[in-house]
């Protein structure tokens, strides 16, 4: 067996449950589960997808998930949540989760591309510094704060969209930005130091 979906009936896994299954490539976890045991996921080296609450990605091995989706009824994503995941090149916010903790998802380095849901109100700071793979990120209306270095270094960033709700852009948000070379911004947003890259032209609407 290489999928594995865990019915919403049930609310505990338990320990070694899953151990050695190295063949197993995909699991969805639904957010009915609250307990999950010692090694439940042990050595399964083949597991790359994953579907679950990001409070269990502590279980899995970080270097090798590709695909993570977090299911509808998850209203945040911690701090750090998917910090250094480098393979990670998918993944799906729904439109359940209000913010993005402090460092979400920095150093994911192969992450291509993001859509940031209207339900989401902040993000939080350096949520994707170092996020070098990142050419498309989606900010939706509703977005009102974008944290100090949220995209430090998201050298493969070439544009970006800043919608009317957002209010305040921190310090270095989008410093070392290396190929953004224009941004339009809110008329009325509050923008911190060294927010953008040297050259860059900022446009107020």
């Amino acid at each position: 067996m290489t999928s594995i979906t865990i019915p919403d009936s049930v609310t505990s896994i338990g320990r070694v449950a899953f151990s050695g299954c190295s063949g197993l490539t995909s699991i969805t976890i639904p957010a009915s589960v609250t307990s999950i045991g010692d090694s439940a996921f042990f050595r399964c080296s083949g597991l790359t997808s994953i579907s679950a609450d990001p409070k269990w990605l502590y279980l899995f091995s970080k270097e090798k998930i590709t695909s993570f989706t977090i299911p509808d009824g998850v209203t945040s994503i911690g701090d750090r949540a998917f910090y250094g995941c480098y393979s990670l090149t998918s993944v799906v916010i729904p439109s359940s989760v209000t913010s993005i903790g402090n460092f979400a998802f920095s150093r994911c380095s192969g992450l291509t591309s993001v859509v940031i849901p209207s339900s989401v109100t902040s993000i939080g700071g350096a949520a994707f510094s170092g996020c070098s793979g990142l050419t498309s990120i989606t900010i939706s209306e509703g977005v009102t704060s974008i944290g100090g270095e949220a995209f430090y270094g998201c050298s493969g960033l070439t544009s970006i969209t800043i919608p009317d709700s957002v209010t305040s852009i921190g310090n270095s948000a989008f410093s070392r930005c290396s190929r953004l070379t224009s941004i339009t911004i809110p008329k009325e947003c509050s923008v911190g130091s060294y927010a953008f890259p040297y050259g860059c032209r900022v446009i107020r609407r």
